[in-house]
C-alpha cells in the first residue's frame, strides 16, 4: 500500500526549512500546541543549522540536561546499505555527544536484518531505562509492534529514515523520499540524452517492497518517467520483484537481460542495485556510457561507477543532517518538550495519522558537482575515491586526492 506525503511548503533545499515553516495539522498531534521558537525556554533550531561540524547540537545542551531516561537508536541492517555502519551509527553518536549526553545516556544498535533481533534490542533498551526509541524498522509490521509495545510502557518512539506504516511514533525524520525518486528518474532522462541512447528500452530495478521507502522512491521516479512512457519516447521493458539484496538483484538482471537483450537503460533504486547491474554489463564486455544506470546513497562504489561512466548519477543524502535532526527530536521528547516549529517542517501520513516530520532534501550527484558535494562535505575520502584507475577520472572532475 502507498501513502500520501504532505509538505508544508515546497521542500526545495534544506535551507528552506526555516523557522517560518509551520507543520501542517493532522492527526499526528504534537506540533499544534507549540509556541514560538524558543518559547518556554526551548532552544530554537532548524534543519539548516545541521552542518557537518555538528556545532548546532551545542544549542541543545540545556534541553539534554532537562531530559530523563536514555535514548536507544535501532538501525535495521547492513545489507540494504552500508550507510548504517559507515555513517548513521557514528553520526548519531557524535550528535548526542555534541549535545552533552554521555555514552551511558544513549545507545545505537543494528539488528543485522532480523526483526526479532530488533524487537529484543527494543525490549532490552526499555528494561535498561530508555525513555525514547529512535526506530529505523526493517518493515512496517515489526516496526509497528515495537512502537506499540513501547507506547504501552510509556516510552516514546520516533521513526528514523523509514516511516512505519500504521505505527504510533510521535515524529518522523527522513529525506523527502519521493524527491529522492524524482532525482533518480530525472537522472536517467538526462543521461539518456547525454549518452545518446537511442529508443530507450527501460528496465526498472526497485527496492524491497517491505521497505516503505522503496515504494516512495518508485513513486518518485515513475512520476518522472510516466510522461516518457506515455509518449512512447521510452519503452518500459520490465520490472522484476524488488529487493535490496545485491546477489538477488544480479540474478534478476541477468534473467531480464537474457530475456530482453534490447534493454539499454536501467532505473536502479540505489547504488547497490546499480553495482549488481554494472557487474553484469562489465562481464558482458559492454563499454562505459552505453547502458545508463542510476542510484542513490552516494556510496564509494556508486561514486566510482559514476566516475567510470557506468552509472549516470547517485543521490546524496547528507546523513549528518538526518542524524542531528533525529537526535534533536529525541532530546526534545526526552525532556518532555514539543520540538519547535522551526525544526518540524512537515507531516507525513502513516495510513492512520499525519506524523509531524522533519523532511530533508537530497542532492543529485554527477561528475560535474561531485567535488562540491560529497567531497566537500567529507562524505567520501578523495584518496579512496581516486585510487588506482579512477585517478584520471577524478582529475577530469576537478577532484584532488
Amino acid at each position: 500500500m502507498q501513502f500520501s506525503l504532505k509538505r508544508t511548503a515546497v521542500v526545495g533545499t534544506v535551507v528552506l526549512a526555516t523557522a517560518g515553516l509551520v507543520a501542517c495539522g493532522g492527526g499526528g498531534g504534537g506540533t499544534s500546541s507549540s509556541g514560538t521558537s524558543g518559547a518556554q525556554g526551548r532552544a530554537s533550531i532548524s534543519p539548516k543549522d545541521f552542518t557537518n561540524d555538528f556545532s548546532a547540537m551545542a544549542k541543545l545542551k540545556d534541553v539534554a540536561k532537562q531530559g530523563k531516561g536514555k535514548v536507544a537508536v535501532l538501525l535495521p541492517d547492513t545489507q540494504s546499505s552500508a550507510r548504517y555502519v559507515s555513517f548513521d551509527a557514528p553520526y548519531l553518536a557524535q550528535a548526542f555527544e555534541a549535545a552533552g549526553l554521555s555514552k551511558n545516556d544513549f545507545s545505537v544498535q543494528n539488528a543485522q536484518g532480523s526483526s526479532s533481533t530488533m524487537q529484543t534490542q527494543a525490549d532490552a533498551a526499555i528494561t535498561n531505562g530508555a525513555s525514547v526509541l529512535v526506530v529505523d524498522a526493517l518493515d512496517s509490521g515489526s516496526g509497528a509492534a515495537i512502537e506499540q509495545n513501547a507506547k504501552s510502557k510509556g516510552v516514546a518512539t520516533i521513526d528514523y529514515d523509514r516511516l512505519t506504516l500504521n505505527g504510533s511514533s510521535g515524529y518522523y525524520v527522513s529525506f523527502d523520499n519521493e524527491v529522492v525518486g524524482e532525482r533518480i528518474g530525472q537522472g536517467l532522462v538526462d543521461c539518456v540524452t547525454q549518452w545518446n541512447v537511442q529508443k530507450p528500452q527501460v528496465l526498472e530495478m526497485d527496492g524491497d517492497p517491505t521497505d516503505n521507502n522503496a515504494t516512495l522512491f518508485a513513486n518518485g521516479y515513475n512520476s518522472v518517467l510516466k510522461q516518457e512512457f506515455d509518449s512512447g519516447a521510452f519503452v518500459k521493458v520490465g520490472e522484476p520483484a524488488g529487493t535490496w539484496d545485491s546477489q538477488k538483484a544480479l540474478t534478476n538482471f541477468q534473467q531480464q537481460f537474457t530475456a530482453h537483450p534490447q534493454i539499454n537503460s536501467v532505473v536502479t533504486a540505489n547504488d547497490t542495485l546499480a553495482n549488481s547491474v554494472i557487474s553484469v554489463l562489465k562481464s558482458d564486455k559492454i563499454p562505459a556510457k552505453t547502458i545508463p544506470t542510476t542510484g542513490q546513497d552516494a556510496t564509494l562504489v556508486g561514486l566510482q561507477n559514476v566516475l567510470a561512466g557506468y552509472q549516470c548519477m547517485s543521490v546524496y543524502k547528507p546523513i549528518y543532517a538526518e542524524a542531528q535532526a533525529a537526535a534533536a527530536l529525541a532530546l526534545f521528547v526526552r525532556a518532555g518538550q514539543t520540538p519547535p516549529k522551526s525544526l518540524v517542517n512537515g507531516t507525513t501520513n502513516n495510513q492512520q495519522v499525519d506524523v509531524p516530520s522533519v523532511l530533508l532534501t537530497p542532492v543529485s550527484v554527477t561528475t560535474a558537482n561531485m567535488n562540491d558535494t560529497v567531497v566537500k562535505d567529507k562524505f567520501v575520502s578523495p584518496s579512496q575515491l581516486c585510487a588506482g584507475s579512477f585517478a584520471s577520472a577524478c582529475k577530469t572532475a576537478g577532484i584532488t586526492p
